[in-house]
């Protein structure tokens, strides 16, 4: 590799030393380093705006956490870069690289020594047949939940067309195998393995004894439908997408998820398996 760019959160490189280093060492070996530190950008989310990267980049290094690397990996979803996280806070799934392990890592890349892992993405459509009906893509979750009051959604969930489901909850989580060590974990759905292909949809506090995490073919779409009830005008209701990008919801819109013609591609330096990690994670 010869053309990096550097994402960092400045909340987690304040001084930006990490930063500069890294954009400093690799020019040291003859290659061109672009950093971006969001300082520039006007945008309301994110920290890139993608007609900053150069078309001959090749490498993205996210410095931060596995949540800077998120907001990156949207920001450039259309760009196909492969994204390299380098963590400055606890053991994360995405930015493995410890800050410790910075020069080695900047070594390997520089040698062409690393895979690369092609993760799932999801893409949801909302409120269809409306207006402001937007596409966006997601690695980790679509998250539909409550954004107001303290009051449970009822929603219908539906697959390939088909009724599955009614739920009374605090909302849903529908996951990649990416996102499923995320808020899904959290929600109680399973762990998957990274590379899998499958969609997981796990509600959020069911109002229920019977509701469980539903597992799901990558090629299924499924369809959340948010039901008309009481006080319906006083309910809020949002789709966010990997925890950043919302879109407002009310009684009767529909969110229509399916997974992704685009990928991430995530560098992988690390020898330590997912299983390892994860290992790691529960003992911390």
């Amino acid at each position: 590799m010869d053309h990096f760019y550097v994402i960092t959160n400045p909340a987690k490189d304040a001084d930006l030393k990490v930063t500069y280093f890294i954009r400093d060492y690799l020019i040291k070996q003859g290659k061109t380093c672009v950093i971006d530190t969001g300082g520039d950008n006007k945008k309301q989310e994110g920290y890139t705006d993608q007609s900053r990267v150069d078309a001959k980049t090749e490498c993205v290094i996210v410095l931060g956490g596995d949540g800077t690397l998120l907001q990156a990996a949207a920001d450039l979803v259309n760009m196909d870069i492969p994204f390299l996280g380098i963590n400055l806070g606890t053991l994360g799934f995405l930015a493995e690289v410890n800050v410790s392990e910075t020069e080695a890592a900047l070594n390997r890349l520089i040698q062409n020594d690393y895979e690369i892992e092609e993760r799932m993405m999801l893409c949801g459509t909302g409120p269809i047949g409306t207006s402001h009906q937007e596409e966006v893509r997601a690695l980790n979750d679509i998250v539909i939940t409550r954004k107001g009051s303290l009051q449970i959604i009822n929603f219908n969930i539906y697959v390939n067309g088909q009724f599955l489901h009614r739920y009374h909850a605090d909302g849903v989580i529908v996951a990649t195998p990416t996102g499923s060590t995320g808020y899904s974990l959290s929600a109680g759905g399973p762990i998957v393995e990274p590379r899998a292909n499958l969609i997981l949809v796990s509600p959020i506090c069911p109002h229920s004894m019977q509701s469980r995490s539903i597992v799901l073919s990558s090629e299924d779409t499924v369809m959340i439908e948010l039901e008309a009830g009481r006080d319906e005008n006083r309910r809020e209701v949002e789709a966010i997408f990997d925890g950043s990008h919302k879109i407002p919801l009310q009684a009767g819109d529909r969110v229509e998820i399916r997974k992704s013609r685009k990928t991430t591609g995530i560098i992988k330096l690390s020898q330590m398996s997912f299983l390892e990690a994860l290992h790691k994670k529960m003992s911390d």
